[in-house]
């Protein structure tokens, strides 16, 4: 990397025209790095894609007017299809970093397996490139960003500085409505979806779903979980690896099969 500047890739699930994701594109051109800045992003709306890819239909990519002095793509696909297009088409180089979001709406507990941000994050992770997903708690298109920001410069600037352990990546949830009091290294909290669906009748006389529901923290007195501290007004910052073996359970599962 000698004599050049660090390429820093960006992400999110919320879409190209988001706000989270020009807050984070000025998070970096903020930050004193003096890096290149891409971002690649979805035409539209892809939350709860998680890691999913299109595999038969055909992707686009279309330059976008620049962000300040970040150029910026929209691709029609997934989270992970703006990646894996973004560094085969958009990039000339593996970059040097990979951000996610920010999101507008948390992605704690178990909706790491759910998010299409932590899906981005975690697709760079898997090539070797360094990934932090962040997330604000606040769902609203005019989220204030502004208490975030602070934090989102720090851990950027930690990150670059010192790097990840290998096959590892960051899943950053910020408290939102207040100046958050510090940041916690947290695990992700327990918990489930309620699936619950709604049902409704279109202007045809046909039945039709929407999912609805609500997250069940199955211990929220945890104080190493997440939602423990993002309720206390603190930044969490839980280490996300795609490797999902359940190590610790080889044995047992051997002992099952009689293997």
């Amino acid at each position: 990397m000698t004599g050049q500047r660090p390429l820093i890739l960006i992400s999110n699930d919320d879409g190209v025209q988001a706000p989270g994701l020009h807050r984070l594109i000025d998070c970096v051109l903020d930050s004193g790095l003096d890096a290149d800045v891409v971002a690649v992003a979805p035409v539209a709306h892809q939350s709860g894609q998680s890691s999913a890819i299109t595999i038969d239909t055909p992707l686009r990519i279309k330059a976008m007017p620049d962000y300040r002095q970040a150029r910026v793509y929209a691709v029609t696909g997934t989270p992970v299809d703006c990646v894996k297009l973004g560094i085969h088409a958009a990039l000339k180089r593996t970059p040097d970093l990979m951000l996610s979001g920010i999101n507008h709406g948390s992605n704690s507990g178990n909706s790491t397996i759910y998010s299409g941000t932590m899906g981005a994050a975690m697709e760079a992770c898997m090539i070797g490139v360094p990934a932090i997903g962040f997330s604000l708690l606040d769902w609203s298109a005019d989220a204030d960003f502004k208490p975030a920001m602070p934090f989102v410069r720090e851990i950027i600037g930690k990150v670059m500085a010192n790097g990840l352990p290998d096959q590892v990546c960051l899943n950053v949830n910020i408290p939102a409505g207040c100046d958050p009091l510090g940041i916690k290294i947290t695990r992700c909290a327990r918990g489930r979806w309620t699936e619950e669906y709604k049902e409704y009748t279109d202007p045809h006389g046909r039945r039709f779903y929407m999912l609805t529901g609500v997250y069940e923290d199955e211990q929220p007195e945890d104080p190493a979980s997440d939602n423990y501290w993002l309720r206390r007004n603190y930044v969490t910052v839980t280490p996300i690896r795609p490797d999902q073996t359940a190590a610790g359970s080889l044995a047992a599962v051997a002992n099952i099969l009689d293997r």
